[in-house]
C-alpha cells in the first residue's frame, strides 16, 4: 500500500503541478501497448525523483492523443526536451516535422533524421554484444537450435547475429551430445524449453534473456547477454519501482530502460554537448553522432552463481 501511495504522489507531481513542461514525455498509457508504456513511465519517474532533479515534466498517453494534436496543445517555447513516441509510426510521424526541439524517441528505426536521437532495447545491440562474445571465445562455427513456434520471436535476432558473426552459422534440429573446438551452441527458446532440452555441453553454450527467468535454474555454462540492472543490486531506482509493482523479467528491463532514458535526457538537459558515455541500467551507453548506442553486458552460469564476463 506504501508503494502505491508513493507512486500516485509521485505522479501527480510530476503531471500536475507545472503549467508547462521542460521534458514533454510521450508514451502509451493504455491501449495495447499499455503495459510497456507504464513500465518505462515508473522506471523514468524513479530515476528522475532518485536524481533529484527539478526539472518539470508532463506525460501525455500517445493512445488517446494522435501526434498532431500533441505538438499543437504540448509543445511551446518552454518545453526543452521530448522523449518518446514508443511507436515506430509516431517517430516516423516526429521525424517528418524536424524537430527544433530535441527529441529523445524510445524505438529505434531504419532511418535517420537531424535533432532526434532514437534509444532502444533493439535486437541489433543484444546480437553485436553476444559476437564480441563468439570472437572472445574463438568461436569460429555456431550451430543454432531452435525452439518450434518462438521463430518469430527471435528472427530479428538471428539475422542480426548472421550479420555480426558472418555465414559460418548452421540451424541444427537437435543438441549435439560434443561440440568439435571452436564450435558454439546457441539456444533459441524459453526458459522451460531449455530445461527439457537434458544434458547440454559443458562448454561455449550461449543463450539469449529469453532463455533467463526470474528465480529459475541455469544450465552451468550457459553464456548470455542481457540487462545488467537485472543482475545486480546497484541501482535503486530501478529496484524501488520493482517493488512497488514486481513485474516479470521482460518488464523489468523496460523499468531499468526508462531509468536510462532519463539519464540521457538529464544529459541533453544539462549540457549542449551531444557526445557521452556512461554504464547504465541497460548496458554501457554511448552517445555520439547523432546516435546512441547501446551494450548489454554478457554473463555466464558458473558453480558458484552468475559472474559477469568481463
Amino acid at each position: 500500500m506504501y508503494y502505491k501511495k508513493y507512486w500516485l504522489l509521485l505522479s501527480l507531481a510530476a503531471i500536475v503541478s507545472p503549467v508547462y513542461a521542460d521534458v514533454l514525455v510521450i508514451l502509451p498509457e493504455s491501449g495495447a501497448m499499455a503495459r510497456a508504456g507504464q513500465s518505462i513511465k515508473r522506471g523514468f519517474l524513479s530515476a528522475y525523483t532518485a536524481s533529484g532533479s527539478k526539472e518539470k515534466i508532463i506525460f501525455v498517453d500517445s493512445a488517446k492523443n494522435n501526434i498532431d494534436t500533441i505538438f499543437k496543445k504540448r509543445v511551446n517555447n518552454k518545453t526543452r526536451l521530448i522523449v518518446g513516441p514508443l511507436a515506430r509510426p509516431d517517430i516516423e510521424n516526429v521525424m517528418q516535422r524536424n524537430p527544433a526541439i530535441p527529441v529523445l524517441a524510445l524505438n529505434d528505426m531504419n532511418s535517420q533524421a537531424t535533432n532526434v536521437w532514437q534509444f532502444s532495447l533493439a535486437k541489433q545491440h543484444d546480437a553485436v554484444a553476444l559476437n564480441q562474445l563468439l570472437k572472445k571465445d574463438k568461436i569460429k562455427k555456431l550451430l543454432v537450435v531452435r525452439q518450434a513456434g518462438t521463430e518469430s520471436a527471435t528472427e530479428l535476432f538471428m539475422m542480426a547475429l548472421m550479420s555480426e558473426f558472418g555465414s559460418d552459422i548452421h540451424v541444427v534440429n537437435e543438441v549435439p551430445k560434443k561440440l568439435s573446438r571452436r564450435e558454439g551452441l546457441l539456444l533459441l527458446g524459453d526458459h522451460q524449453w531449455l530445461e527439457q532440452l537434458g544434458t547440454l555441453p559443458e562448454k561455449n553454450i550461449y543463450a539469449t534473456a529469453l532463455s533467463i527467468e526470474q528465480d529459475k535454474p541455469i544450465p552451468t555454462g550457459l553464456s548470455f547477454c542481457d540487462t545488467p540492472a537485472l543482475y545486480n543490486g546497484h541501482w535503486a531506482d530501478v529496484v524501488k519501482a520493482y517493488k512497488e509493482q514486481p513485474e516479470n523479467m521482460a518488464f523489468q528491463r523496460l523499468l531499468a530502460f526508462g531509468g536510462d532514458a532519463w539519464t540521457i535526457s538529464q544529459q541533453f538537459l544539462s549540457s549542449p554537448d551531444r557526445k557521452f558515455n556512461f554504464e547504465g541500467r541497460t548496458g554501457a551507453i554511448e552517445v555520439k553522432d547523432g546516435k546512441i548506442y547501446r551494450q548489454p553486458y554478457c554473463y555466464q552460469q558458473q558453480k558458484n552463481g552468475i559472474q559477469v564476463l568481463k
